[in-house]
């Protein structure tokens, strides 16, 4: 389904990028080790639809969650210290789309 959504956003001209949860860590990881993580951070934050699969499928160390907060920080321009958990959770809820209206879909139960 996310990747049926990147393919539109595609379509309709907008950048998308599809990458596993753990392929995604271990390039973060690996830009942090060579000093490049603020240049993959800031690549990142250009594409307009990211798809992020299989995140959560393992809890997610120190430095993988501070990742993940850079990533949303950076692509939504949040400012200000909340909570790890909370901040996530409010930048994916407010910046959510809802099917229907994305894809013209009517999804509404009768």
């Amino acid at each position: 389904m996310a990747c049926a959504l990147a393919q539109k956003a595609c379509r309709d001209g907008y950048s998308a990028l599809y990458t596993r949860a753990q392929s995604l860590c271990r390039d973060l990881a690996m830009a942090r080790a060579d000093g490049s993580l603020r240049s993959l951070l800031t690549r990142l934050s250009r594409i307009d639809v990211l798809v992020i699969d299989d995140w959560a499928m393992a809890p997610l160390s120190e430095p993988e969650r501070r990742d993940f907060w850079e990533i949303c920080k950076d692509r939504y321009q949040v400012l200000g210290d909340p909570t790890l958990a909370d901040g996530i959770l409010d930048r994916l809820v407010h910046n959510a789309h809802r099917l229907e209206r994305l894809l013209g879909l009517n999804l509404a139960k009768p």
